[in-house]
């Protein structure tokens, strides 16, 4: 989910069929070595892993939610998170603090939903990050699972880079170019890199599940293998995506002569369920629709593992998968 979204998409990938239910993480099991998980068990979230982001600027992208701290909007329940909006009117703090200017002003938006975050708490160099989700259906709704640069060495966005593991943008909605007969069943991943807009540069791709199906009618597991100059993108255990060093770039000073930049640097990990923006209410059946909210963003788990023989690149645990595609 970047501050600015130009969409240029890459052909439509189709992966075989695997159980939503596995992970692949069994592959070199005994090279990558889980660092960090969260599995959300109990009845609320693990403040020591994630901090709730409270906003209403809209990403950048011009969505209509506020981001809000409430039991409503952001609830660990049934053995999973669920970040749920609402149509409602709710007034609170413009920006993030990070970026926010002082003083912050208020900003009332339509809708309420939730957002978390592990800036400040944890963030990894190169690894494999794995989720398990079930997004929601509907015009106008947005989740995604996605990571963000721990410190802008390279500066502001995207100059730091922006990997944007998972994107489901109105699914079930009306989509004459989607195979199958559900409409919208498509989710998109992406990599955000080069200069200050309006000069940066997007790539992504968008996937559908074998049967073409909805992705919202069940859970699977996404997966990012990221090394040094190498990222491997997988749903339900087979890759759809792979990029390299050559794929992305970063136009700061501090990049020069370094390839891989900007993609050689912690990245924290965030979830949320944006309602509206330029990306879903530009496409498909437009705007919001009615009966699309209240949405719910649920996540079973997500694990972070580093590749224990290669912390440096990540590469030593990056080998072919049998079946990949």
């Amino acid at each position: 989910m970047s501050l600015v979204r130009t969409l240029v998409l890459l052909p439509i990938a189709s992966i075989g069929i695997a159980s939503s239910a596995e992970s692949h993480a069994d592959t070199n099991g005994e090279q990558w070595e889980l660092v960090w998980s969260d599995e959300f068990e109990g009845i609320q979230l693990d403040r020591t892993k994630w901090k709730p982001e409270r906003s209403c600027w809209g990403g950048g992208n011009n969505e209509r939610q506020c981001y809000t701290d409430r039991l409503k909007n952001i609830r660990v329940e049934g053995g999973a998170l669920r970040l749920i909006a609402y149509k409602e009117k709710f007034r609170g703090p413009d920006r993030p603090p990070e970026i926010a200017v002082k003083p912050n002003p208020d900003k009332t938006q339509s809708y309420t939903s939730g957002k978390i975050r592990t800036l400040g708490l944890s963030s990894w160099k190169y690894g494999r990050v794995e989720f398990r989700a079930k997004p929601p259906k509907g015009q106008g709704t947005w989740p995604a699972v996605w990571m963000m640069p721990a410190a802008n060495v390279y500066g502001s966005w995207p100059r730091s880079g922006e990997i944007d593991i998972l994107e489901g943008v109105n699914l079930g909605a009306t989509c004459p170019q989607c195979k199958g007969d559900v409409g919208e069943n498509r989710m998109i991943s992406a990599l955000h890199f080069g200069d200050y807009a309006p000069k940066n540069k997007v790539r992504d791709t968008r996937v559908a599940l074998p049967s073409n199906a909805l992705p919202s009618d069940d859970y699977h597991v996404w997966t990012l293998e990221w090394g040094e100059g190498l990222m491997r993108f997988y749903l339900d255990g087979r890759k759809y995506w792979e990029l390299t060093e050559k794929d992305w770039e970063s136009t700061s000073p501090k990049a020069k002569g370094n390839p891989v930049a900007p993609f050689d640097q912690p990245f924290y990990i965030m979830a949320n369920l944006a309602i509206g923006g330029k990306l879903s209410e530009e496409n498909n059946d437009k705007d919001v629709a009615k009966n699309a909210i209240p949405a719910e963003f649920a996540i079973d788990w997500i694990r972070i593992y580093q590749c224990r023989t290669d912390r440096e690149k990540g590469l030593a645990c990056m080998k072919s998968v049998e079946g990949e595609k």
